[in-house]
């Protein structure tokens, strides 16, 4: 098995077109060819983590964070640490491959594992994401619907929330008239020509446009394939920001601390007070979401949960939500869990293993007198 083929199973749960344009998701260094031994999964990739790599015979490293996120103009391995792991990771022949803002987007990515680390149910995102869905209309003859709709379905088509293979087909008259050096699948070239044909409208994600008129140009029947595509402003049910959820039991905001707390092994984080006496519903995104603030009151979550909160934002909330800075690194940590789980069934037939790593490579520490 190449490490390739596992870049593939992540990016089928957790595309990487569905990632923040900024972001640097995907292989980071290495080679996608490169045969896979074991992997180990980490948060952030650091030189203690490659030497563990080494030790457990990893070719493969995937990291929730990028190790390159800004561009080197240097790689000097005495100064700089970036170059050091570049330059052990080389010398090993290990992969690093980065699944970042795309699992925190997905459906069972970073957020639902801290919603479900919390026991909240009912869980659905926050805010979707939007405009990056395009309706694709293509007209078929009836002989060939059925191959081309699964054809547009294999390549990842017509998904709305948990139902697959969703279309729409209006039956109506295509006409054509071929040239002289046309080849026609139907009737005679320079004759003009009426077939009955079936207006297949089907919903794809933009970033998988060219895989999908791809795999529909290789089960028509057509010399010449009729399409459209339509770009949408429709909100993405399929991925989003954040989770909101519910808790079995309310419980008094004293209570949802300690829960909090206990749920996540963590004994110092920084909150301010909402105007809630009971708290029942409850928003989270892991990592830096506190832009989703007011997303969470309009959605009439009596608490927020995220990391990297600027002081102002905690006085926005005040007296509004209960709004809790857990960390970045714990309210992160949990995918983790997902990802080897998943990977784990992916090679239930393999004798790689997938490890996570051992130690911690929070970089945030707490004074304690």
């Amino acid at each position: 098995m190449k490490c390739y083929e596992i870049f593939n199973f992540i990016e089928n749960w957790a595309p990487k077109g569905i990632a923040w344009e900024k972001d640097n998701v995907g292989l980071q260094v290495g080679s996608a060819e490169n045969v896979l031994t074991n992997i180990l999964l980490c948060l952030d990739l650091t030189e203690k983590v490659v030497e563990e790599a080494v030790k457990k015979r990893c070719s493969l490293i995937i990291s929730h964070h990028p190790l390159l996120f800004r561009p080197l103009k240097k790689i000097d391995t005495q100064i700089d640490k970036t170059s050091r792991i570049i330059a052990k990771l080389l010398h090993y022949k290990i992969t690093v491959y980065s699944a970042h803002t795309n699992l925190d987007f997905t459906k069972e990515g970073v957020s639902f594992k801290l919603a479900e680390k919390l026991k909240l149910k009912n869980l659905r995102f926050l805010h979707h994401l939007e405009s990056n869905q395009i309706k694709l209309s293509v007209f078929v003859p009836f002989s060939h619907i059925d191959t081309v709709a699964e054809a547009i379905h294999q390549a990842g088509g017509g998904i709305i929330g948990e139902y697959s293979h969703c279309s729409f087909r209006t039956i109506g008259t295509g006409t054509f008239k071929g040239s002289a050096k046309s080849n026609p699948a139907l009737g005679n070239k320079m004759n003009l020509e009426y077939t009955d044909e079936i207006k297949l409208e089907v919903l794809i994600n933009s970033f998988d446009s060219s895989k999908i008129i791809s795999a529909v140009l290789n089960a028509h029947p057509y010399e010449e394939v009729a399409y459209d595509l339509y770009p949408l402003s429709n909100k993405n049910v399929n991925y989003g920001i954040g989770v909101i959820g519910q808790l079995e039991n309310s419980m008094s905001e004293k209570e949802f601390l300690n829960h909090v707390s206990k749920s996540l092994k963590n004994k110092n984080f920084r909150y301010t007070a909402g105007n809630k006496r009971r708290i029942s519903s409850v928003a989270v995104c892991g990592g830096s979401g506190s832009d989703l603030l007011e997303t969470a009151a309009s959605k009439k979550a009596d608490a927020f949960i995220t990391a990297d909160i600027k002081y102002h934002t905690f006085d926005e909330a005040l007296d509004k939500i209960l709004l809790i800075d857990a960390g970045h690194y714990e309210t992160e940590i949990f995918s983790l869990d997902e990802v080897q789980k998943r990977l784990k069934k992916f090679l239930v037939n393999s004798n790689n293993k997938v490890y996570k790593y051992t130690g911690s490579t929070n970089p945030v520490n707490f004074f304690n007198i």
